[in-house]
Order: C-alpha cells, then structure tokens, then sequence
C-alpha cells in the first residue's frame, strides 16, 4: 500500500465519529453529500466522465481484529474487508473501506467477494430493499488538510454491511457547488 494509502487509512482509523446533529457542516452542499441517503457511486458518476475503482484490498479478516465500534454495527462474525479508491477523471476522490460480514454474503443476487473494480454502491443499490442507517459523520486534519469522513451501516436484502468513506482533496464534496438530489 503506497504512503497516501496507508495516511487515508489511518485517518479514517482516527475520525471521531459523531452522529450529524452533532457535527458543523461548513456549507449546505458538504452536508448534502455526507448525508445523502442514496449511492455515493452515482453521485460521483453524475460529476465526472468516467468513475474508476482501485482495489486496494479484498480479504477476510476476523472479528478480532475490528475495533469495538464496528462489532457493534455488523456483530462479532469474521468479514470481508474491502479498501478501495474511487477516481472520477483518473483523480482521487474517496478512499473507501467496507466491512461485509461473511453471513451477508451468502444468499446475495451478487457476488460481493468479486467485486473487484466495480464500485461497490452501484450494486448495493441496484436492490431495491437497501436502506442505509447509522450514519455518523466527521473530519480528520491531514497532512493533505482537513478531510471529511462518513460512516454507516447498508442493509442489502436485511443484511449488514458498513461502509466508511473518507473524503480526498479533489472530491467534489469540496468543490461541486451544487447536486442533483434526486428527489
């Protein structure tokens, strides 16, 4: 994992989350994007003309190794950890990581394991009985600045997955002044 990866890492590692009553959005349209509901994939689709994935990671880990937090959204059940690097136009836009219990892969439409460089929130969110909740937001000061973080927990078919994205210098939450809420 390259040096920018494993600071994206550790910064989100080290974001404290708050839920979003709790946190000072600096701008309507930073708030916008972290609480949306719907898929982040789209979202970044719609403001650039080609969104890629870098797998940074995709293996099973156990339980012991996730922090007190995460057990208690996903429970205390190995998972497949998921790191990866949304780019819209070859730039580095999220840095992402996904904690799918191995019980929420069984039974799926997808195959969530092989996933590979397709993002993950165009799958999810092409089954109709997703829902997101526990979201909780937060910022991080970088080496690269202060970044903003959002968590939460997405439920495809009534199983658990969480999902944590951290926020790169050129994402458009920082620059994009206003978004389609799809609404």
């Amino acid at each position: 994992m390259s040096d920018f990866n494993q600071m994206y890492l550790s910064a989100l590692h080290n974001v404290t989350w708050v839920d979003p009553s709790e946190f000072t959005f600096a701008n309507e349209q930073q708030k916008q994007w972290l609480l949306a509901q719907d898929s982040l994939s789209r979202r970044l689709e719609s403001c650039c003309q080609s969104l890629t994935v870098s797998l940074l990671e995709n293996e099973t880990v156990a339980a012991s190794t996730l922090n007190t937090q995460e057990l208690s959204l996903v429970g205390s059940i190995d998972c497949l950890r998921r790191q990866v690097i949304l780019h819209g136009d070859d730039s580095p836009w999220v840095f992402g990581r996904t904690l799918i219990p191995t019980s929420s892969l069984i039974d799926q439409k997808y195959d969530l394991a092989r996933q590979g460089n397709i993002p993950l929130g165009l799958t999810v969110f092409s089954v109709k009985n997703t829902r997101r909740d526990a979201l909780q937001v937060g910022s991080i000061e970088t080496a690269v600045g202060r970044l903003l973080a959002r968590r939460s927990r997405l439920w495809m078919n009534e199983k658990p997955m969480l999902v944590a994205e951290l926020f790169l210098p050129l994402s458009p939450v920082y620059t994009v002044e206003s978004i389609d809420d799809n609404e």
